[in-house]
C-alpha cells in the first residue's frame, strides 16, 4: 500500500479524504474523528484542498442524517473553518470541490444518504471520484466494508492509507495470535493454557451479523473459549432447539443460522459458552432471570445472561481477552454479563481489548480499545480487510503521476 505518511503534499493538490465519522450529534465518543485530525491538518498546512467524505447511519432504515454538526466539531479541533457542503455526487458538489481554496477542508454530504453507498455502486463511486484527484482512505471502523466511498473510489483514483487506518491495524497485531483450535476447552473443564500467556477468551455481543459470520466462525478456531451474547447467543440457542421467544436475530438470521450450525458441527459445542440462566424482558418491560431449560416465553426476549462460574474462572486466568460487542442490551440497563466479564478482568486491564464504537462508548473500561468492530474482527481473523486489499491492488496497478484504472 501507499502510505499517506510517506507522501509530501504540495500546495493545490486536490484530495478526497474518506473518513469513518459514524457518530451521532451527541458526539458521545469522538475517537473515530480524532484519529484523522493529524493527517487532515498536515494536508491543510501544506496547502492541499481536501474534500472530506464520511458516513453516519444507513439509508436502509432511514437513520442517515446530515453531518453539519461534525463540521462544527472539526472546525474547533483543527483550529480552522471546515464548511459543510450537503451534497457529494452531484455536478454542484464537484463544482464546490474545484472551488476550494488552497489549504481548505470541506466536509461533503453524508455518503449513507445514497443507497448506492452500501451497495458499492460503481456509478456512485465514479461520481464521488470527481471531488478530487487523489484519495486518502481512513476510517478503520469501515475497513471491512466494500462501499462506494471506501473501496469503490480506489477503482478511479490513486489511493493512500491514512495514518489512523494503519495505526489501528498495527495496534491489533499483538492480539492476532490465538490459542489454536486444538486447545479449545469446555466451560469448567480446566483446559489448556494457550502458551505462556494463559488461555484466550473472546466475548461477542451486539446485533451486527459479522459478529457471527466473522467472529464466531473465526474466533472459535483461535481461542479457548467464546462467550456469545446478543444476536450471536440468540442464534446459537435457536439452532440448538431452545425456545427463545421474541429474542432478536438481527438483519441476516438465515446466514447467521448457517454459520452457527457450521461452527457447532465443527466444534461439537466445545469452547462455546452457553448460559444456564438468561435474563429476559416481558412485553411490559419487566426483567427477570430464567433458567434456559424452561424456555423463553413467546412474548419475552433475552436481554442478558449469567456467565457460568467456569467461564469466570477462565476469564480470570486468561492471557488475552477480546470483548467485541456488549453481551447484553447494555444501553437499556442490562449489564449483568458485561459487569461479570469486566470484574473478572479488573486485575489485567492490559490483557483485555475492547472492539467497536458502541462497546468502547458503553463499557466502563480504561484498557486497550479499538473503535473498529467488524473491521477489527475481520483483521484479527483473516489478517486483512477489504480496504487493505483494495489499497494494495490500487498501488500495484496505478501510477500517481498519471493514473490509469
Amino acid at each position: 500500500m501507499r502510505l499517506l505518511a510517506d507522501h509530501t503534499p504540495a500546495p493545490g493538490e486536490r484530495w478526497i479524504y474518506s473518513a469513518g465519522f459514524n457518530a451521532g450529534p451527541a458526539l458521545a465518543d469522538t475517537g473515530r474523528i480524532d484519529v484523522e485530525l493529524a493527517d487532515l491538518a498536515r494536508l491543510s498546512d501544506a496547502g492541499a484542498r481536501t474534500a472530506l467524505l464520511s458516513h453516519q447511519g444507513s439509508a436502509k432504515d432511514d437513520s442517515a442524517r446530515h453531518l453539519d454538526y461534525l463540521a462544527d466539531y472539526l472546525s474547533r479541533r483543527l483550529g480552522r473553518p471546515v464548511r459543510y457542503l450537503p451534497e457529494n455526487s452531484t455536478a454542484r458538489a464537484r463544482a464546490w470541490a474545484r472551488a476550494l481554496d488552497p489549504g481548505e477542508i470541506a466536509l461533503f454530504g453524508n455518503t449513507r444518504l445514497d443507497p448506492g453507498e452500501e451497495r458499492g455502486d460503481p456509478g456512485l463511486a465514479r461520481a464521488l471520484a470527481g471531488l478530487g484527484d487523489r484519495v486518502a482512505i481512513g476510517g478503520f471502523s469501515k475497513a471491512h466494508r466494500r462501499h462506494a466511498s471506501n473501496t469503490g473510489l480506489l477503482d478511479h483514483l490513486p489511493g493512500w492509507a491514512a495514518a489512523g487506518l494503519v495505526g489501528e491495524a498495527r495496534a491489533l497485531d499483538p492480539w492476532a495470535a490465538g490459542a489454536g483450535a486444538g486447545d479449545a476447552v469446555g466451560v469448567g473443564t480446566g483446559g489448556g493454557t494457550g502458551g505462556g500467556d494463559g488461555p484466550s477468551v473472546a466475548v461477542l455481543g451486539g446485533v451486527k451479523p459479522e459478529k457471527t459470520l466473522i467472529g464466531l466462525r473465526g474466533l472459535t478456531r483461535t481461542h479457548h473459549l467464546v462467550i456469545p451474547g446478543g444476536v450471536v447467543l440468540n442464534t446459537l440457542l435457536a439452532v440448538t432447539g431452545h425456545r427463545i421467544g421474541r429474542s432478536e436475530l438481527g438483519s441476516d438470521p438465515e446466514g447467521c443460522a448457517r454459520a452457527a450450525r457450521e461452527v457447532l458441527a465443527r466444534t461439537g459445542g466445545a469452547g462455546i459458552h452457553l448460559p444456564r440462566v438468561v435474563v429476559v424482558a416481558g412485553p411490559d418491560g419487566t426483567v427477570r432471570h430464567l433458567p434456559l431449560d424452561r424456555g423463553v416465553p413467546d412474548d419475552h426476549a433475552i436481554v442478558d445472561f449469567e456467565v457460568r462460574p467456569g467461564a469466570i474462572e477462565l476469564l480470570r486466568r486468561a492471557g488475552r481477552v477480546l470483548v467485541a460487542g456488549t453481551p447484553g442490551r447494555h444501553a437499556e440497563g442490562n449489564r449483568h454479563a458485561a459487569a461479570a466479564v469486566l470484574a473478572a478482568r479488573a486485575h489485567a486491564p492490559g490483557g483485555t481489548l475492547l472492539l467497536g464504537g458502541d462497546t468502547v462508548a458503553e463499557l466502563p473500561w480504561d484498557g486497550p480499545r479499538s473503535t473498529g468492530g467488524g473491521s477489527a474482527l475481520q483483521y484479527l481473523v483473516e489478517g486483512t480487510c477489504a480496504v487493505f486489499e483494495a489499497l494494495a491492488a490500487n498501488a500495484a496497478r496505478t501510477d500517481p503521476a498519471g493514473y490509469r484504472p
